[in-house]
């Protein structure tokens, strides 16, 4: 009973409001995630084969700037960096009315994805700072929670707005949300900042957790199944019959929520390696079924069964990187997880548009689900050994 009462207060009004813009800003950012192929294939005529290059244009901005990211967040207030970043990102939307071809999609998908960028990890950096660090892994897998129903709830949302009253109405909706996570930002209590005295050397790993190589090679595989979601579950439900596919996202979501509930937790008490072999195990099983079982149950406990295994999953490899850093790297660390992230969701949006285009639907989700499984191979005999020989804490 003692130990509950002297356990470090989590849910701050910093940690409340940093949690509430994180989630503005993803749901804003993810209300165009399934319409825009939508959007360019049934009103510009693009193919299938080309909607990849629209949609990972974003991903791969962001693999451009999550480096000096990492570094300006590690020298500057953080809260500062969010709010300049934050407000580029929501005035970047009003460019979306009028790209009316495919090269001015992909360029306003470019510059929103570097201010995406420069935002999510000047946030989730935030984040760990207005989080008691005996419950760091706990305070990570909540606000990545927001992120996650964003992710979740954006979808669901935007397929109802969009066949209801269009793009454009779906356009203010998201610039609505991203004003208002403004505001959440201004309302945070950022702690100060200890003085650098000495300036810091130059060096990759100021960019680039270079600790981590195996971790992020690892990550790419899982990566890619969740860059496969987003985009393309709206037209799979479509060509399987089920035309109300948004439900899938709210399955999906209740999943993150459930996983959530424990896997911080777990990781915590130090079983961070059974924790992401189990998540990556559920999301293979997951995709597995979500590719050769086509009704509507399959559909929908298959979307709950991967929200739990990539709830489960994200913070713990987010753990990964923050435990291999120093605390003057968080923002490193951060950024080289988010990177992994990035790079995986834009090579699984690219080649998804190929494989959608020129194979199957059915196809993309069987590859995902392989990728998954062979990723617990390499994350038992190379990932955790590495953790496990560098680790600092």
């Amino acid at each position: 009973m003692e130990l509950e009462e002297t356990k470090p207060r989590l849910w701050s009004l910093s940690y409340l409001n940093v949690c509430l813009a994180n989630f503005l800003m993803a749901c804003s950012f993810n209300l165009l995630m399934p319409s825009i192929p939508l959007y360019i294939t049934e009103q510009m005529g693009v193919a299938q084969s080309k909607t990849g290059i629209v949609l990972a244009s974003y991903a791969i901005a962001l693999m451009f700037v999550r480096p000096f990211s990492g570094y300006l967040v590690d020298l500057h207030s953080r809260k500062k960096i969010l709010l300049i970043a934050f407000s580029c990102y929501v005035l970047i939307f009003f460019g979306y009315f009028w790209a009316t071809t495919v090269m001015l999609f992909v360029l306003v998908r470019f510059l929103h994805g570097i201010t995406w960028g420069l935002s999510t990890v000047s946030s989730s950096t935030l984040a760990i700072d207005v989080v008691p660090s005996e419950r760091r892994a706990e305070g990570i897998g909540y606000y990545g929670t927001f992120m996650n129903v964003a992710m979740a709830i954006g979808p669901f949302v935007a397929i109802h707005i969009y066949n209801s009253w269009g793009f454009d109405t779906l356009l203010w909706c998201a610039i609505g949300m991203g004003a208002l996570g403004i505001l959440a930002t201004a309302l945070i209590k950022a702690p100060t900042k200890p003085k650098i005295e000495q300036p810091q050397k130059m060096s990759l790993d100021r960019f680039f957790l270079l600790k981590g190589w195996p971790i992020f090679l690892n990550q790419l595989l899982p990566c890619f199944a969740w860059g496969t979601i987003g985009p393309f579950v709206a037209q799979y439900g479509k060509e399987i019959g089920i035309f109300n596919a948004g439900i899938f996202f709210l399955f999906w979501a209740g999943g993150i929520i459930a996983s959530r509930v424990f896997a911080g937790k777990l990781v915590d008490k130090g079983k961070i390696h059974q924790v992401n072999v189990s998540a990556m195990a559920i999301v293979a099983i997951a995709f597995f079924t979500f590719a050769t079982i086509h009704n509507i149950y399959a559909f929908c406990i298959s979307g709950l069964f991967i929200g739990v295994g990539f709830g489960m999953m994200f913070p713990a490899l987010q753990t990964l990187y923050i435990n291999l850093a120093e605390n003057s790297q968080r923002g490193t660390a951060n950024s080289t997880y988010l990177i992994g992230f990035d790079l995986g969701l834009a090579i699984g949006m690219l080649l998804g548009g190929y494989i959608t285009g020129y194979f199957s639907f059915n196809t993309l989700y069987l590859i995902a689900s392989g990728l998954c499984l062979i990723s617990i191979v390499i994350y038992w005999t190379s990932s955790r050994v590495v953790f496990e020989k560098k680790r600092l804490r």
